[in-house]
């Protein structure tokens, strides 16, 4: 008799029993969580197999393009030389939020997808058609920006048919993903006029406060004179004033913790409890760093980034407060990607005076979120405060989760060499983890000078309830976020649970499941309720922006921030000593410092970081741009180590 049960296995390697039933939730053996992993098959005899059928002993086909992978702890079937089909899905794994990728092959033809827009329970998220006149006004055009900023890199490709595809076009919540990629070929058959025609019957059924600026936008995008900057901008204008409609509560809470099997605390991170409530940043800013380079100094360079990052932004946003028009995107990416280049030589400047090589150059990993508020005018000609961005700044593997009552989004990519590797199309993702270093650092803050720097810069929209998550890798290893999202967020969402709470249980579950490292997380609860829900904890109001920042406060805040950093190995205080002691002379032999080094050394830092994002300028980027002379005059009076960030060709 043939057995009917349907059953999956563990991905524990060392597992004695790994057979279990479909609809377990972890292996009734080892405890450990099991992966349900949903694939997209395409290929010409996908069409011939029935659901119901077991392909090459692993694969169970739900439907005839959708497999789940009964056997996901085992490599899947890789050719040996990549085709131009697969290669386009590596070359875009940068967008995975929105891209799936190569999975591997069944049957020789048959190529499988992974991280494709199906629910955990096998079914298919809907297509943009069917969810579009269900759709909130800044959800629409929010879709609609979206698939515009994939337009570009589908098109080098010559994959951009991809997006004229309705019901290759999915959405879960806020999110569009694709289901597949379609080559199309001349690759330059795919036009602007294509993708207005495509959207040009979405417009007449679009919500009432955007639809005659969408249909003008439409409408500039079906003639023959169509320009992308053009579109771009006025679609950003219009999601803004959509967003601005809403309003915006946010609230932040966070903590760091060395871990039951740690004796150092590598990790730094912003907010925690014994930062100032008055702190202007609160509650727009939120970071996290992880210190690498072990006693050596790691925990010296987490903290020295974050409190450098802190001065840079309290000047960005008085300066955004302070403009009168809205401040493109690009332009506010390249000021956060010039501080943290800033960081990045600092901290690089000390290893070099050191003479710190390889494994012992300290430096320090990066998640940081701003919420940046512009003022613009709304559907409504009303004048808001808040346009709702959210810009996410990551380099190495810290990463950042958006979570609402549905869904848990993954917003980062760790830089690490199992994802260069796809990157350059080397490899797939489930080989590349196969490698012994798959997990090693390929970015971080202060290892390598600021042009080998590459963080990564992405802005969203604040238009639903959600939590920010950014946590350390000793809270997200082994998927630990993914598994458990629901019993740590939903309850904060729902008012039963307060944003601190939350954050201690996390690091418990953590040190529980992760005991090997540090663990940092910072959640931002974001409301955009017009009706507040109950909280068991006050909600920090939006506070006024200092516009200037006297050095001597400066100086004053960093000693007090330096004597708050008691908890630091003895070997990392000596070291921190010696940087603020002698920052251009260290001598490693010295065993000892002076006390009276320090105001000296934080008054150049402090002086340095404030000269360089300056009182009456949008940061390096925007000063370069509006007086390149005094810009250049400025940086030739720095160290030559910190010049290289101000050169405007980096």
């Amino acid at each position: 008799m043939i057995s009917t049960q349907r059953i999956i296995s563990c991905t524990n390697p060392n597992c004695t029993q790994p057979i279990n039933s479909v609809g377990d939730s972890v292996c009734a053996t080892c405890q450990t969580p099991l992966v349900y992993r949903y694939l997209w098959a395409t290929g010409s005899s996908v069409v011939k197999i029935q659901p119901g059928e077991n392909v090459a002993n692993r694969y169970e086909v739900i439907t005839p393009k959708i497999w789940l992978d009964t056997q996901p702890g085992l490599l899947p079937e890789i050719p040996e030389e990549l085709s131009q089909e697969i290669v386009s899905y590596l070359k875009l794994y940068q967008h995975r939020l929105h891209i799936p990728q190569a999975y591997g092959f069944a049957h020789d033809d048959i190529l499988l997808l992974e991280n494709v827009p199906i629910d955990e329970t096998g079914n298919l998220y809907p297509a943009i058609t069917d969810a579009w006149e269900q759709a909130q006004p800044v959800r629409q055009v929010y879709w609609l920006w979206q698939i515009l900023q994939l337009w570009t890199p589908l098109s080098e490709l010559g994959v951009a048919g991809s997006l004229l595809i309705l019901d290759n076009l999915r959405v879960q919540g806020w999110c569009v993903r694709l289901l597949e990629l379609v080559n199309v070929e001349p690759r330059d058959a795919m036009s602007l006029q294509q993708l207005g025609e495509c959207w040009q019957p979405w417009v007449a059924t679009a919500k009432t406060p955007i639809a005659q600026e969408l249909n003008n936008i439409v409408e500039q995008m079906r003639s023959e004179e169509v320009n992308l900057e053009s579109i771009t901008a006025q679609l950003n204008i219009l999601l803004l004033s959509s967003a601005a409609d809403l309003p915006l509560t946010l609230e932040v809470a966070g903590a760091t913790d060395s871990g039951v099997q740690q004796t150092q605390n590598e990790d730094t991170c912003y907010p925690t409890d014994a930062d100032n409530s008055d702190d202007p940043l609160l509650p727009r800013v939120s970071i996290i760093c992880d210190g690498i380079a072990g006693h050596e100094g790691g925990e010296v360079a987490s903290f020295l980034a974050v409190e450098s990052l802190k001065l840079q932004l309290r000047a960005l946003l008085t300066e955004v407060k302070e403009q009168a028009d809205i401040l493109p995107a690009d332009l506010i990416q390249k000021q956060l990607e010039a501080s943290l280049r800033i960081v990045n030589n600092v901290i690089c400047n000390c290893n070099d005076e050191q003479k710190r090589e390889g494994t012992q150059r300290m430096g320090t990993t990066l998640v940081m979120a701003v919420q940046l508020p512009q003022t613009i005018k709304t559907p409504q000609v009303i004048q808001s405060q808040n346009t709702h961005e959210l810009y996410l700044t990551h380099v190495g593997d810290s990463r950042a989760y958006w979570i609402t009552q549905n869904h848990c989004h993954l917003l980062t990519i760790d830089n690490d060499v199992a994802g260069r590797e796809v990157r350059y199309a080397r490899s797939l993702y489930r080989k590349a983890l196969q490698r012994p270093d798959a997990t090693g650092l390929t970015q971080a803050l202060g290892t390598k000078d600021g042009e080998f720097l590459r963080p990564v810069v992405q802005r969203f929209i604040l238009e639903e309830d959600g939590i920010l998550l950014l946590c350390s890798d000793g809270l997200s290893d082994n998927n630990l976020v993914e598994h458990s999202w629901r019993d740590y967020a939903i309850p904060v969402l729902q008012g039963t649970l307060s944003l601190e709470d939350a954050v201690r249980q996390w690091i418990e579950l953590a040190n529980q499941k992760n005991a090997h490292d540090n663990i940092s997380v910072v959640l931002t609860h974001c409301r955009v309720s017009p009706e507040p829900t109950v909280s068991l904890v006050p909600v920090s109001e939006p506070v006024e922006v200092a516009v200037e920042v006297p050095v001597e406060v400066i100086v004053a805040e960093q000693e007090t921030q330096l004597e708050q950093k008691s908890d630091l190995a003895p070997s990392s205080q000596a070291l921190l000593e010696l940087l603020i002691s002698e920052p251009h002379a260290i001598d490693e032999s010295q065993t000892s410092v002076k006390r009276q080094g320090r105001k000296k050394w934080w008054f150049l830092f402090g002086g340095l970081l404030v000269l360089l994002v300056g009182g009456t300028s949008l940061g390096l980027f925007a000063w370069w741009r509006l007086n390149p002379q005094t810009f250049q005059q400025v940086c030739g009076r720095l160290p030559q180590k910190v010049q290289q960030v101000c050169s405007p060709q980096r």
